[in-house]
Order: C-alpha cells, then sequence, then structure tokens
C-alpha cells in the first residue's frame, strides 16, 4: 500500500533569489519521507536553478505552520548546489553513484548532503524528457567542475540590494587600525608591530594585506622569502608570552638553498627568543597532529554513519554503534586536537614561553589550533562577536582555503579536508561541557558549518584576501559598473528573523562581571573532578613534534629551557602536561578564565545536534537540550514580565536591554531534532535481524540478553 497526497494541481512556482535563475524542472515527482519501508510521501515538482535544488509541494505554496526556526535563504526542501555530496540513481533495487554524462536514466534519485541531509525522490511517475532534463541537471551543476565568477556568490552579488550592514561588532581585520587595536586589547603592541609591508600583495599573495611581527623583524626579512619562514602573530597571553605561526619552507630542496634558508632561519629565532628572558618553544604541526588526509578519510568514514537512507539501515548498524564509531577515528582526531591545544596553553600560561606552530602554509592545522588556544584562554573569544573576529583574523583573512578545502568548485578531491568543521567539532566539546562560558549556543555553532554551504555570503567562498579582492571587481546590474558588494556570513538577519536568532544565543551565558564588582570574589560552581588523560595513545609518535631535525644542536638546547612555577622537571612534557591538566581540573571553573576540555574517554561525544537532526529514529520526543532551553526560556520570559511590572510600579524606566526570547509553550509536544527538523513520526525498534545474530554469535554473552540494544539517541544525546 502506498500512502500519497494526490498530485497538487495549482502551480506551485519556486521562491527565486535575485540573481537566481530557474534551469530545469520536473513535475509529478514523488518525495519520499525519511524512508521507512512505507513509502509515505508527497507528489510535487521538483527543480533545479543556478543557486539550489528545491522541492515544491502544496505545503510550499502555504505559509500556515511555518517553522519558528526558519531559515530565509534555504527552506526546508532546498538543497544549494554547494551542499550536495553525492548522487545516487536506482536502476532495478540497486544503487548507482552518477557523475558526469549518463546512458541511461534512473528510476529513483538519492541525493546526499553535505549538512547530512538525505532526499529520495521517485521518478516513475514523470514523464521520461522531464527526467532526463532533472537528473542530467543536477547532475551537472552540483557535480562537475565550475569557474569561480560562475559561482551564485557573483550573480547575487551583482543583483542583490544592498541594504543591510554585515559588520554587527565583528572585527574583519581588513584594515591595519583593525590588526593594532586587537594588538593593544591584548597588550601585545610592547612587542609586536602591525606591518604594511604585503600592501598591494608585494610580499605574497597567499599572506594577508596587513598582519603582525614581532617589532624585530625587518621589512627585507619579510621580502626575501615571501613571507615563509617570518613568525606571524596570533594572539598575545595576558602574561606577555605569545602566540606565533609560521610557513615551513619545502622540505625537498638542493643542498645550498637549504643551507641559506637554515641560516636565514636561525637567525630569525635568535631575534625572538632571548633566553631566559624571552623563550620560544617550536611545533612542527605536520609531524605532531594527524595529516589533512588523515582528517579528510576519517569524516568520510563518520559521516556514513549518520547519512541513514531508511529505518533498516538505522537500526542494523544501531547494534555495533559503538565499534563503527570508534573505527571511523574521528572521535580520536577531536582528542588529539585538543590535547595538543591543551599543550600549547601550558606553555603560555604556566611556562611563559612563546609558541611557534609551524606548518607548510600555515593556513590549516595552524588555524585550527591557534583558534582553540584562544577559545580556552580569552573569554573574548567566547562571546559571538568575538568568536567571529577569531574567525575573521584566523580563517577568513588568515589565509585558509575554504574554496579548496570545501571543494566549493569540485575541481579536486585530493585538496578536500574538513578542517574548519574540526575545529567547530572542537569547540562544540567545550559548549557542552561548559555551557555558562560561552555567549553563542551549540545551535549557532549548527548554523555556522550549514553557512558553509550557502554561497550568497563571501566569508567561506575564498582561499585568501588576495583571491577575494582580485574577483570584487564586476559589472553591478543596478550600477553597470563598480565592485560587487559581497554579503558577511556575520550579518544572521539575513537568514533569520530576531525570533530565530534567539535560538543563536545562550540565555544562561554567565556575563563578566563589571570591573568595579569585581573585587568581592564570588562562590563559583565546582564541576566533578574528571580522570586524568589517557594513558594511551592510537599512535604514538616517533617525533617529539616540538624540535625539527633541522635546528642545530645550540638552537635546540636554548629552546629547551622551561621557565615555569609548577614545573619541576622539565625533560618529560607529557608528566608537566598532565600535572597541569590535573590541577587545573581540580579547582573550581571560572568562566572567563582560562577553560581546559576535559578529554578523557567518554568525555569526547558525538555533536548530537548537528549530525542527528534529520534522523527520525534517533530523537528523544518531549527530550533532549531543546526540553531544557523551553523550560529556561519561559522562565526568562517571565522573570522579564515581573520585571517590567515592578519597574512600572517604581515609576522607573524599562530597560531597552530586553533580549525577546521566542515562544516555546507545549515543550513536551517539541522533539530533540528541534529546531532543524519538525518530524514526529514514531520509530518502531524492529526485532534483531537473524543476519545480525549470525554476525555476534561470538559474543554468546550478548545473544543471551532478551532484545537488548545499544541505544544510539540514549547515549549520545
Amino acid at each position: 500500500e502506498i500512502h500519497i497526497k494526490e498530485p497538487i494541481e495549482k502551480e506551485v512556482n519556486p521562491h527565486l533569489l535575485p540573481g537566481e535563475l530557474l534551469l530545469c524542472e520536473a513535475s509529478t515527482v514523488y518525495k519520499y519521507m525519511q524512508e521507512d519501508g512505507s513509502n509515505r510521501g508527497t507528489y510535487g515538482k521538483l527543480v533545479c536553478t543556478n543557486f539550489k535544488i528545491s522541492f515544491l509541494d502544496d505545503d510550499s505554496a502555504s505559509d500556515d505552520n511555518e517553522p519558528q526556526f526558519k531559515n530565509k535563504i534555504v527552506g526546508e526542501n532546498d538543497i544549494t548546489l554547494q551542499c550536495v555530496d553525492q548522487i545516487y540513481g536506482v536502476y532495478d533495487e540497486k544503487k548507482k553513484l552518477l557523475t558526469g554524462q549518463l546512458r541511461k536514466y534512473p528510476e529513483k534519485l538519492i541525493i546526499y548532503c553535505k549538512d547530512l541531509r538525505v532526499f529520495n525522490f521517485c521518478l516513475r511517475y514523470t514523464k521520461e524528457e522531464e527526467v532526463k532534463r532533472i537528473v542530467s541537471g543536477i547532475v551537472h551543476h552540483s557535480q562537475t567542475p565550475k569557474l569561480l565568477k560562475r559561482l551564485f556568490l557573483f550573480s547575487y552579488a551583482s543583483a542583490a540590494p544592498n541594504n543591510t550592514d554585515g559588520r554587527n561588532q565583528t572585527v574583519m581585520f581588513e584594515t591595519l587600525e583593525d590588526w593594532r587595536e586587537e594588538l593593544e586589547r591584548t597588550k601585545g603592541n610592547v612587542k609586536y608591530k602591525a606591518v604594511t609591508t604585503n600592501e598591494g600583495y608585494r610580499v605574497s599573495e597567499k599572506l594577508p594585506l596587513y598582519f603582525v611581527v614581532p617589532i624585530c623583524i625587518s621589512e627585507e626579512s619579510i621580502l626575501k622569502y615571501e613571507g615563509r619562514g617570518i613568525p606571524i602573530w596570533c594572539w598575545s597571553c595576558h602574561n606577555g608570552a605569545a602566540l606565533l605561526k609560521m610557513s615551513a619552507f619545502p622540505k625537498e630542496q638542493d643542498d645550498s638553498t637549504s643551507q641559506m634558508q637554515k641560516a636565514f632561519l636561525d637567525g630569525i629565532y635568535k631575534t625572538i627568543s632571548k633566553p631566559p628572558y624571552e623563550l620560544l618553544r617550536m611545533d612542527d604541526l605536520s609531524s605532531s597532529l594527524p595529516s589533512l588526509q588523515d582528517i579528510q578519510t576519517a569524516y568520510t568514514r563518520f559521516k556514513q554513519l549518520f547519512l541513514i537512507d531508511n529505518s533498516t539501515d538505522f537500526w542494523a548498524t544501531d547494534v555495533k554503534w559503538f565499534s563503527l564509531l570508534e573505527s571511523t577515528n574521528w572521535l580520536e582526531i577531536i582528542r588529539r586536537v585538543l590535547k595538543k591545544a591543551i599543550e600549547v596553553a601550558e606553555c603560555l600560561e604556566i611556562q611563559h614561553t612563546n609558541v611557534l606552530l609551524i606548518e607548510e602554509s600555515a593556513t590549516d592545522l595552524c588555524c585550527v589550533i591557534s583558534s582553540l588556544v584562544q577559545v580556552m584562554m580569552d573569554s573574548y573569544s567566547r562571546t559571538k562577536s568575538g568568536f567571529q573576529s577569531l574567525i575573521q583574523k584566523e580563517w577568513v583573512i588568515g589565509g585558509h582555503g575554504f574554496l579548496d578545502r570545501c571543494n566549493h568548485l569540485h575541481k579536486s578531491e585530493k585538496e578536500e579536508a574538513p578542517v574548519f568543521l574540526l575545529l567547530l567539532n572542537c569547540v562544540w566539546q567545550l559548549v557542552q561541557q561548559y555551557p555558562p562560558a560561552f555567549e553563542f549556543t551549540e545551535t549557532y555553532l549548527t548554523v555556522l558549518s550549514d553557512s558553509l554551504y550557502v554561497p550568497i555570503f563571501s566569508t567561506f567562498f575564498f582561499n585568501s584576501q588576495h583571491q577575494r579582492d582580485t574577483n570584487k571587481s564586476g559589472e553591478s546590474l543596478k550600477t553597470q559598473s563598480g565592485p560587487f558588494r559581497f554579503l558577511t556570513v556575520w550579518d544572521w538577519s539575513v537568514q533569520f528573523d530576531p525570533k530565530a536568532q534567539a535560538f543563536l544565543n545562550n540565555p544562561l551565558y554567565a556575563e563578566k562581571p563589571k570591573p568595579d564588582k569585581s573585587q568581592r570574589k564570588t562562590a563559583r560552581f565546582k564541576h566533578q573532578r574528571q580522570l586524568s588523560l589517557p594513558l594511551t595513545q592510537a599512535k604514538p609518535s616517533t617525533k617529539r613534534g616540538f624540535f625539527r631535525e633541522e635546528t642545530d644542536h645550540l638552537i635546540k638546547n636554548i629552546l629547551g629551557k622551561r621557565i615555569g612555577k609548577f614545573i619541576n622537571s622539565s625533560e618529560e612534557p607529557p608528566n608537566s602536561l598532565r600535572e597541569f591538566y590535573d590541577s587545573w581540573h581540580s579547582k573550581p571553573v571560572d568562566y572567563h578564565g582560562l577553560l581546559l576540555p576535559r578529554i578523557d574517554g567518554p568525555e569526547i561525544k558525538v555533536w548530537a545536534q548537528r549530525y542527528l537532526r534529520w534522523i527520525p529514529e534517533a530523537q528523544l520526543h518531549g527530550g533532549g537540550t531543546i526540553a531544557t532551553a523551553a523550560k529556561i526560556l519561559d522562565l526568562m520570559e517571565e522573570v522579564q514580565r515581573l520585571q517590567v511590572k515592578m519597574d512600572e510600579e517604581h515609576s522607573q524606566a524599562v530597560s531597552g536591554d530586553v533580549h525577546s526570547v521566542p515562544m516555546l509553550r507545549n515543550s513536551a509536544r517539541l522533539s530533540s531534532l528541534f529546531p532543524f527538523a519538525s518530524l514526529q513520526r514514531q520509530s518502531v525498534k524492529p526485532a534483531l535481524p537473524t543476519s545480525t545474530w549470525k554476525d555476534l554469535e561470538d559474543e554468546d554473552d550478548l545473544v543471551k540478553r532478551d532484545d537488548e540494544f545499544v541505544d544510539l539517541s540514549g547515549d549520545v544525546l
């Protein structure tokens, strides 16, 4: 039996953005609900534009039952072309990956998205000509290589009215003044200076227009090797120790070039390492952290656990959930990255030692570690505007290759790696461990990860500031000439109305007390002491990671010295790190001071909201974090009403700083999928299939238990 809605009779037209063009469409397409074997779904029209793939049914035409958390740009049944991960066709019940030219057209289309949605479309009832047009159109526009200027970003920028101010207190780091203010904020202006050497990109196209280097570094040194081998400032600690990053020289060089570069580096190190007053510790991230290829492989395996076609697949994998999760190695990579950030924080905080992060381009793992360290050590980076400014500074202006790493142009899969997603996963670990320390919520992080694939913002669609600047000039439809005016993702009003934006703000954020009130120490909540660092690692590294082999013995001795009030022995970094870690976790948490993530086995968790939000089987009805949030928001609303009444009674002016909170009545009717998915379908856990029992024959103790499951939702959510 097939449960269907009748095909729609009235014409439903897609909502097109400025610059968006309809390319192809097909009527009488049947969209399955998340397939559970019942074939339930609805008829509608499938369209492809130069911006998105969209399914339009009769619900699309009505504004009734609009979700509370509606995205104004990308609807529930919209997939931006950059968000399409893989497309499969079903031929005689067999799935086949669709790429390039098609000789035969499928009867069913399955679209896997980078935000983990899965769309199933049945084309059996669609006209053959329309099937050919829509399938070949979708495959061509979402899977084949394209030119940068063909991105919808440029079409939208030339056609959309510019009536938004995208700054929203976010420091964009596009001017020299922005860098000087950041130096002043962190008290780094004593030892470091903002330079204009790269104006006109005469040093390097990979470097930003303006950046910060140690005061003793000359302009000639910066120009000599196109910025390579130059320590670039990221952030200064309250005690004066600084976090720096540096592009390494290529490893394969002839002897004479290598000797010259080594002599140049030794000279640079001697100018910034002046023991015992100024210590420097180097960390070559290419040897101490997983490679980009390892990260990509792990994430590819990991995301397959959540791209669920149907209920049967879900329950088949649920019984092996923990072993499948461990085999991906994704959580282990998150743990290693967090541990590395703790190491760097210990050097800065306890040993008062400058840390120099080294990487081939200094635009991938350097961005991850430097951002994490700042989130852990600088409470400003845990505010919404501070975190956005941090992403601008380290990633957007810092030259992370979003275009290549996200493979937006489908040019080369070799360059693809989810480096920015890795950072967001690491920050999420901190957000869920210390919620009051962050002004933003996990919903904010989830929406930010989705925005990676929305090509109306320039933030995540260029490899460097130079590439953005050189592609900014172009013909505008409005003025006939002049540069494009790109939107920034930080203007959240483009995607969400104020009511929806409230979900991005943490109502329980512990705001920093005013300086005049900070003299009295308030009692802080003491969190439960956790276990110490894991004793075993996945792969013990043969390299120390802090020193490169090329560095001569003298430099090693100089750099090897440590200064620290609490460290007696400097011979074994892991022990001092463990002492630092245990010591911090034995004290009450200061939400505006240093934050160290808990990285013991079960503490590193799956980011449930991002990865499980489209899977009805994983939902908790009336439960999950949203149930708690709903109660908190209701209480806040009540407190605000009482405050207004009190102010009125005392004839005082009502404060204009009252944040509007969304109405979440009847929170029991919500599920843990909220606010992203409105699916409320009850999922019945099937009897364990015979084939699964056969797989588990060796595990007699599990077989003896009656129908006991490893419950995914209970563990992760």
